[in-house]
């Protein structure tokens, strides 16, 4: 097993992997990370579906396009979770309340559905599988996943995670510097030091990208991420949220 360091500093998106299964002991360990994750409250607004059930993943293929998620071993799909709850405070006669109607509510589901997908990232790294975090399931066709993974009220999708055993070794993507990523007692507040060392970093991805094993591309950092922030802003997840049952208005 890996270690902690090497777990953490090491992990790289996985997206081709070999056809062999992972071991029931590894898919366990992995459960039993995802289980022990910190929440909100202890609420554990949050739920996971396993997939190895190869007609769906192709279906889920069908509609992202994705190739990672017909050729991964298991797809985990993590979830916001507010039926489970529900359900409990109904059979004792509490009254639930509204609090998928408000941005908290929307924010506890998504804060610990993703916490509770890295204990599974960095369970599967630990153990040697690769992985990859498919935000795609999320947006592409949120009323065609959600019917196809028969989510009740009060439960959307967050993410998925493709695991397997790797049969690439991707380059480590550069990351933004430490200086950009933390700030000491308060944000930092000389943004010209801040967009030249923003430059430099663009130009490290830029460079990263032309020369990376196994594809290159011209893209560099800030113009790439604006246009992925362009075609989000096309994305109906608002009034997915509500078709899920959280009639967001505060």
């Amino acid at each position: 097993m890996e270690s902690v360091k090497d777990s953490l500093l090491l992990r790289t998106s996985v997206r081709r992997y070999e056809r062999e299964a992972i071991p029931q002991e590894t898919m366990e360990f992995i459960y039993k990370a995802v289980e022990n994750t910190p929440t909100s409250y202890n609420g554990q607004q949050f739920s996971v579906i396993d997939i190895d059930d190869q007609e769906i993943k192709l279906k889920l293929y069908e509609l992202t396009g994705q190739k990672q998620i017909k050729t991964c071993n298991r797809l985990l799909i993590f979830l916001s979770d507010f039926n489970k709850i529900s359900l409990l405070a109904e059979k004792k006669g509490l009254q639930m309340p509204a609090i998928t109607n408000c941005m908290d509510g929307v924010m506890l589901g998504v804060i610990d559905a993703s916490l509770a997908m890295m204990s599974a990232v960095v369970a599967a790294q630990a153990c040697g599988l690769g992985s990859n975090c498919i935000g795609y399931l999320r947006t592409v066709d949120p009323k065609a996943v959600a019917e196809l993974l028969q989510l009740p009220k009060g439960v959307f999708v967050v993410c998925g995670l493709a695991l397997g055993i790797p049969r690439e070794h991707p380059d480590l993507k550069p990351k933004q510097p430490s200086s950009l990523v933390f700030h000491k007692n308060h944000y930092r507040d000389d943004n010209e030091k801040m967009v030249e060392e923003l430059e430099s970093y663009d130009e490290i991805v830029k460079h990263y990208n032309a020369t990376r094993a196994g594809g290159t591309t011209t893209n560099d950092w800030v113009a790439h991420i604006l246009d992925y922030y362009d075609h989000a802003t096309k994305y109906q997840i608002l009034q997915y949220l509500k078709d899920q049952g959280y009639d967001v208005n505060h």
